[in-house]
């Protein structure tokens, strides 16, 4: 059964793509658990971004989360980021995901996120990419998203009716973009509003503060921050890689003293050759290093 939802998803991506983006995939085609309607709002999906050169792809993928407050989703740290991976060698995958503007609240932003992740892994042979290659970047509040997902996953379902659920939501690497972490003192408030209503419970500020909630199982992260963000605190990206420390998780952490909130891949900004570099490390890109 497996088998045969994969090749379906695959014949009906394969007649849209246009480039390198294909159309946008409903992360639950029978309908979405708790959706609060049937708009575009209401339908989360997942957008390929795959490279073209088939010799320089490396077979690894990425799951996008962009920013906007868990407001809005900002094109720039989606579809711009997934065009810039796909220039390394890394299959893309951007995630349109339920938003508290839109009257929904945490875990409907998880939900959304893990099933993107199970769904890239149950159609990896069709995307020519390594279940076991498969990570996240979210900026901002997607940083929070991402950030959540690296703390929160589970290992699936192996008795589940639908075999994308049978898949582990545990991303192999994040990479964090001046993330939202906490819900406490260094929060980004639009964010923690949007995210958990504007009275949560001391319980549910703690259980969406990623810093406390890292273990030794949480991936290898990159993250990075600038000194000057006045927007979202650098408390929280110094906070998450504290963490990760205490729990010998292995990370990259870059403080960039200048720069405003929400860079994403602004000219001349060192981070993305950096994160490369660390990519290929982790053996993300196969791609030769510049002489």
């Amino acid at each position: 059964m497996r088998q045969l939802v994969c090749v379906i998803s695959f014949i009906a991506i394969s007649l849209v793509v246009r480039g390198q983006t294909a159309a946008p995939i409903s992360l639950w085609p029978q309908g979405t658990p708790g959706a609060l309607g049937k708009e575009d709002k209401d339908v989360p999906t997942l957008t390929p971004i795959l490279p073209k050169d088939s010799s320089h792809t490396s077979g690894a993928a990425m799951v996008i989360f962009p920013g906007g407050g868990y407001g809005a989703l900002a094109s720039y740290e989606g579809q711009d980021y997934g065009e810039w991976l796909t220039t390394n060698g890394i299959a893309s995958f951007v995630v349109k995901y339920r938003l508290g503007s839109d009257g929904y609240r945490h875990p409907s932003m998880l939900e959304d996120a893990a099933r993107a992740v199970r769904l890239v892994r149950a159609n990896a042979a069709h995307w020519k990419i390594d279940p076991k290659r498969v990570g996240v970047i979210g900026s901002s509040a997607g940083g929070h998203l991402a950030s959540t997902l690296m703390t929160h996953f589970d290992l699936g379902n192996a008795d589940a009716a639908d075999p994308v659920d049978r898949e582990s939501s545990r991303p192999d690497l994040g990479i964090l973009c001046y993330p939202v972490i906490s819900m406490g003192t260094n929060t980004h408030e639009g964010s923690k509003k949007n995210l958990l209503g504007p009275n949560p419970s001391p319980e549910l500020v703690r259980l969406l503060s990623n810093e406390l909630q890292v273990t030794s199982n949480t991936p290898p992260c990159f993250i990075w921050h600038t000194w000057e963000d006045t927007a979202v605190k650098v408390e929280n990206s110094l906070g998450f890689a504290a963490a990760l420390r205490r729990a010998a998780v292995p990370f990259e952490l870059h403080v960039y003293e200048q720069g405003a909130h929400g860079l994403a891949l602004k000219p001349n900004h060192p981070w993305p050759q950096d994160c490369i570099f660390w990519l290929r490390s982790r053996h993300f890109v196969n791609l030769p290093q510049e002489p």
